[in-house]
């Protein structure tokens, strides 16, 4: 099989899984290589998540490092196996891979636990108010691209329905609910939605009023998607060059405390939901 010249995110983690499972046993590129019956560029490349590597071989590689954490090792395996070509597959090409990314991320993520301070998540936008957005970006992106971003966030949605739905617990500032992206009434049928989605069993919406005072992070989009495993945890931030992925133990410990902590500043579920209510009554 071909190397690939631009691997994604899932594949590109499940290579540096692989690597740091190897390293902490203190094995060699070359004893590794060996074993797996590869030379050592080949396993270079499955590091690095150019080239694709068996289920087989994963296990091999954690029975020589000593890895007895079978819930993790059944989730490397999993990551390794010929996946179904996602929805987000179509968009590749005409959209940029780091939402394509997304999109991957969430879909095999059980829980997701997202903060935003000015912007509604994603997740939860409604297309009027998601077209608002995208049409103030710098540089303006053409009417065409502006579609397909449209159509892919309003298919991204699809992991909070279905028949098992994600868990989705999403922290919104008082600021986001009270900018007005595309005017009053796009605005106001927006909280409406958000009041909608909250009362699914699946979806908790709280939110951080103004008086609530400093929290860390302030203003920084966090995107926190829970692994079949502890370790395989994601945190993606978003940046002006594109989305980031982090999934470095102290990186991963830092946002579950951020989150933590933005989470003891929210309003309770139902106060959330009133005060969502309140705002958009004055619309």
């Amino acid at each position: 099989m071909a190397a690939r010249t631009s691997p994604t995110e899932r594949q590109k983690r499940l290579g540096s899984e692989l690597r740091k499972m190897r390293t902490a046993a203190d094995v060699s590129a070359q004893n590794a290589a060996k074993l797996l019956g590869v030379d050592r560029s080949r396993l270079s490349n499955i590091e690095q998540g150019f080239r694709a590597v068996s289920e087989q071989r994963v296990r091999t590689l954690a029975e020589a490092c000593a890895c007895t954490d079978e819930a993790y090792v059944l989730a490397l395996t999993s990551m390794a196996r010929p996946a179904q070509r996602g929805w987000w597959e179509r968009y590749r090409g005409t959209l940029p891979s780091g939402l394509l990314d997304i999109s991957e991320l969430e879909a095999h993520a059980p829980r997701m636990r997202t903060a935003h301070s000015v912007h509604i998540p994603g997740m939860l936008q409604t297309s009027d108010h998601a077209l608002a957005v995208f049409r103030v970006v710098v540089p303006a992106l053409p009417e065409h691209e502006v579609a397909l971003r449209l159509a892919h966030r309003v298919e991204r949605q699809q992991v909070l329905s279905g028949v098992t739905p994600q868990e989705y617990v999403g922290i919104v500032h008082e600021a986001a609910l009270r900018m007005q992206f595309g005017g009053r009434s796009v605005a106001r049928a927006q909280l409406e939605h958000l009041l909608a989605v909250s009362e699914s069993r699946h979806v908790t919406l709280r939110v951080i009023p103004f008086e609530a005072g400093a929290f860390p992070g302030a203003g920084q989009t966090v995107n926190y998607a829970e692994g079949p495993v502890p370790q395989l945890d994601t945190v993606q931030v978003d940046s002006t060059h594109g989305p980031e992925f982090l999934y470095g133990e102290a990186q991963l410990a830092k946002y579950r405390s951020h989150l933590d902590w933005m989470e003891r500043l929210a309003l309770p579920p139902e106060k959330s939901r009133d005060f969502i209510h309140d705002i958009a009554r004055h619309l």
